[in-house]
């Protein structure tokens, strides 16, 4: 197995999305449930150990845990229940050699840790990523009209944007979920913000969860944001089967990427499976558009290196950020970095046996793609 390049080894990566872990020991079930997108285990379909994450769990993370590579799933998770769920998660995020963590706060199915406990185990910086919908459903749940719903949304932001502590450094859409990519180009006008939000808080159920789905409120808060300087970050592509996938390729996007080009403030297209090609297009051709490979990185496993070649087909290296999008299991955070940095070692190994660029370029391309584009587009220290 070839070594890492020496300037991809001592990457301390920034990784610029992602959330947080389940603080509690968990049984079979319960781990196989956070490996994948899947909801869990099928009866039809056999354990989730044998997918790519699985196999790459027990080939990377179980060293780590003071296992032999490819420990069998039962002496994984009885080490690791041996262990305790902390220290799981320090030496899992200790592993992934990181310099910083942007959290994205707003999915929380469950009890997670906040992005301070999860600097503290990482032993690096930790940032909040705002999640726009939820602002806008604890602005709706609060109580809100439709005429006072516009002004609550921006003094919200405004304030978590200000707060001491964490500090926000962005902010994430997840239409693609609720209404698809394909929104109109147009910041909406006031009486438009009005109506929508009438309907929606017309629609609204005490016994159901708040949950926004209008695009053109959706729309409202990616200007909003915007308008704060706050980069934004969309979901795109692979994620759980709550996304119609077809709805969520990154070029429906292209009319609003082409109208918010003018403000300069980065718009940051997540994840992108299968649509990385896409996603790498735009990037190229929009200033302000950038991209990552996060979340496909660790469900393909040894099949990592290709799919970090193809995206870099057009992407600029200057536009490439690393991301893991781990959620829920540490072994994730250890996983999308150690992948990560054999995915990049490849491509730019490749590169330099090929004489296509110096060595002097394969560190500086490595630096930016796995630390300098993330503190460049959120104004990181550093």
């Amino acid at each position: 197995m070839p070594e890492l390049l020496p300037a991809v080894a001592a990457l301390r990566l920034v990784d610029h999305h992602c959330h947080g872990v389940v603080p509690e020991d968990l049984s079979r079930a319960g781990f196989e449930a956070l490996l994948t997108e899947a909801e869990g285990a099928s009866p039809l379909g056999g354990s989730l150990f044998d997918t790519q994450a699985g196999l790459a769990v027990r080939r990377w993370c179980a060293p780590v845990l003071d296992l032999p590579r490819h420990a069998e799933p039962e002496e994984y998770l009885a080490r690791r229940a041996e262990l305790g769920h902390t220290e799981v998660t320090r030496r899992l995020l200790r592993a992934a050699g990181l310099g910083g963590l942007c959290v994205d706060t707003g999915y929380t199915p469950r009890p997670l840790l906040s992005p301070a406990e999860l600097a503290g185990a990482a032993g690096a910086p930790g940032y909040e990523i705002l999640r726009l919908e939820r602002v806008a459903e604890e602005v709706a749940g609060s109580g809100t009209s439709a005429a006072d719903f516009a002004g609550r949304v921006h003094e919200r932001l405004a304030a978590s944007v200000r707060a001491g502590g964490v500090r926000v450094v962005g902010a994430k859409s997840v239409a693609a979920y609720r209404a698809g990519l394909a929104l109109a180009p147009e910041r909406p006008g006031p009486r438009e913000v009005v109506a929508a939000a009438g309907r929606w808080l017309a629609a609204l159920r005490p016994d159901a969860p708040v949950r926004l789905a209008d695009e053109v409120l959706h729309r409202f808060l990616v200007y909003a944001a915007l308008d704060l300087g706050l980069p934004v970050q969309f979901h795109v592509g692979y994620g759980d089967s709550d996304v119609h996938l077809a709805r969520a390729n990154p070029v429906l996007l292209t009319d609003l990427l082409r109208a918010t080009a003018p403000a300069g403030v980065p718009i940051v297209l997540l994840h992108n499976y299968p649509y990385h090609r896409e996603a790498g297009y735009l990037a190229q051709v929009f200033p302000h558009v950038f991209a990552d490979v996060s979340l496909a990185m660790h469900n393909l496993g040894r099949r990592a290196g290709a799919l970090l070649a193809e995206a870099l087909e057009l992407t600029p290296f200057g536009k490439l950020l690393y991301a893991s999008d781990a959620c829920g299991l540490p072994e994730l955070y250890h996983l999308g970095a150690v992948l990560f940095r054999r995915a990049l070692s490849e491509l730019l190994r490749d590169g330099l046996d090929e004489d296509s660029w110096t060595e002097r370029d394969a560190v500086r391309i490595a630096a930016m793609v796995g630390a300098g584009n993330a503190s460049r587009v959120y104004r990181l220290p550093g």
